[in-house]
């Protein structure tokens, strides 16, 4: 029986356009185990690519009606696919935008929520990429292109980024330790949670001697499920409430596109 509050944390649904299997699986887990938590955190790739909040496809715009019926709050991270979601969506879904490091109080602690992506420092084009389309003058640029354009640069960058994935190691576009340990260094926690990897796992870890959590979340168009926040500690579950087999992974993220992201 849950006698405390618990926080529940998901990220990399990569939800297509259209209605489909994940978007099923994940308003099932609303109507589910998110009405029995305290607050629901998205860390990003919610969806498979987003070019703008003017888009209104109809797996979205489900999504959006499911999450404004939760009777819980919602906080949306941005993800390396979905960086260009904005306020538009966010009203229309009922959720708060949280910037790129989120620090939170749960009733094991506090923690700090990244989407990852930013700790995956020795893919050094990614992250130069990753500053390019973070710039508010090149989002502006690309959101007032017409949206048939828009839609046709995402599918071609995606497709491409799947490519050049395969000519990278896996291991640069992990998460770097040393940029593991800078985070929890510098915000002083003891556990940090992030998607991106498609690497789901609890790690146990010393920053400066201090023991420390690193809890990577699962994507779900490989195995679906969430990480529980409570009193009992961060537990990797499953959508019908086990223990997630950690570890699991199909593949390793593919490395991102503007406007779009495989990973």
């Amino acid at each position: 029986m849950q006698t405390t509050p618990r926080v529940l944390v998901v990220s990399d649904l990569h939800l297509d356009r259209e209605p489909g299997l994940t978007l099923a699986r994940f308003l099932e887990f609303l109507e589910g185990p998110a009405r029995e938590a305290s607050a629901l955190y998205i860390l990003g790739d919610l969806f498979e690519y987003w070019i703008g909040d003017d888009a209104h496809f109809p797996g979205a715009e489900t999504l959006a009606a499911a999450l404004a019926r939760l009777p819980i709050p919602v906080t949306f991270q941005h993800g390396n696919r979905d960086f260009l979601l904005g306020p538009d969506y966010a009203q229309r879904a009922d959720m708060a935008l949280a910037p790129e490091i989120l620090r939170i109080e749960v009733d094991g602690g506090p923690a700090l929520l990244m989407h990852g992506d930013s700790l995956c420092t020795a893919d050094i084009d990614y992250q130069q990429f990753r500053t390019m389309v973070r710039a508010p003058a090149w989002q502006q640029a690309f959101l007032t292109r017409p949206l048939p354009e828009r839609i046709a640069a995402a599918e071609r960058l995606r497709a491409g980024s799947r490519d050049a994935g395969k000519m990278k190691p896996s291991e640069i576009m992990d998460a770097h330790p040393d940029a593991i340990a800078d985070v929890l260094r510098t915000h002083g926690l003891s556990l940090l949670v992030h998607g991106h990897t498609h690497r789901p796992a609890i790690h146990h870890l010393q920053v400066d001697g201090r023991p420390c959590l690193r809890c990577v979340l699962p994507s779900w168009d490989e195995l679906p499920g969430y990480l529980s926040l409570d009193d009992q500690g961060p537990r990797l579950l499953t959508l019908d409430g086990g223990p997630y087999p950690v570890g699991f992974s199909l593949a390793p993220p593919d490395p991102p596109a503007p406007a779009s992201r495989a990973g």
